[in-house]
């Protein structure tokens, strides 16, 4: 039974290699190979919806490529899209674009089934009536959701499509941010570079206090003074975007 269900297996992820198991009638082979094959397909190409597009006609080969190659690490269905990552990054033979705008497509799915909470770090959401957010905000350490994710790559994944297939990566890297709101929608920003970078900073250095992280960034940058207001405006609009939920809640001193 093992070795037939062996012989199966290798059938269905890859016929032209492994012929049927004996004693099984061809015509219900055909009909187990369309079903694994077509549920596959159409699971990925709905989670990489501009790969598809891009590959047209060549998309079912390069996903039975995927399906008789890839050893997957989880049996999970869902987690078929990460699988097809990690393989698209690992194979050679495709654009050199396309890694990372697999990475690109896919990551709206992580962001989407994170379970990640804000609520999971303690922190002041800074809600109370008559707060100076501005104030608190600079005094007290700015709170980068985990639902938020910086993002940057060589190529403009964000504008690769069918009409448009770079040669060569720009000079400039692209900077992106992911955002999944309260309401679960993921949202994609097109950060400045100082923005970006402040973005960064909150979750690398997580003990400074805003002033500081914007003092930080201004000497970064070779920048003025007029950094840290504009700074203070960027966080006061990320904190109403939830991008920035609060400032982080001080650890108290042991007693005794």
């Amino acid at each position: 039974m093992h070795e037939q269900q062996q012989a199966f297996s290798a059938h269905i992820r890859d016929p032209a290699r492994h012929p049927p198991p004996a004693g099984i009638d061809p015509r219900r082979m055909q009909v187990y190979r369309d079903l694994f094959f077509n549920n596959v397909s159409r699971l990925l190409a709905g989670n990489f919806p501009v790969i598809r597009r891009i590959l047209g006609e060549d998309w079912p080969a390069m996903v039975r490529r995927f399906y008789s190659e890839h050893g997957c690490r989880t049996p999970l269905f869902p987690e078929l899209p990460r699988e097809l990552l990690r393989w698209i990054e690992a194979s050679q033979g495709h654009p050199p674009w396309m890694p990372e705008l697999a990475h690109y497509e896919w990551v709206e799915l992580a962001l989407q089934t994170s379970e990640a909470r804000v609520d999971d770090i303690a922190h002041d959401p800074l809600d109370r009536p008559g707060t100076d957010v501005a104030a608190a905000l600079l005094a007290g350490r700015p709170l980068l959701s985990p639902l938020a994710w910086p993002l940057a790559y060589a190529w403009p994944v964000h504008r690769i499509g069918p009409d448009f297939l770079p040669d060569t990566p720009p000079p400039e890297p692209t900077l992106l941010l992911l955002h999944r709101g309260a309401e679960g929608r993921v949202a994609f920003h097109a950060p400045s570079p100082l923005a970006w970078r402040l973005l960064q900073r909150l979750d690398e250095v997580p003990g400074l206090d805003g002033r500081a992280q914007l003092e930080a960034l201004a000497a970064e940058a070779g920048a003025g003074e007029g950094l840290v207001a504009e700074g203070t405006a960027m966080l006061l609009r990320w904190h109403a975007q939830g991008i920035v939920p609060g400032v982080r809640a001080w650890a108290r001193s042991p007693v005794g």
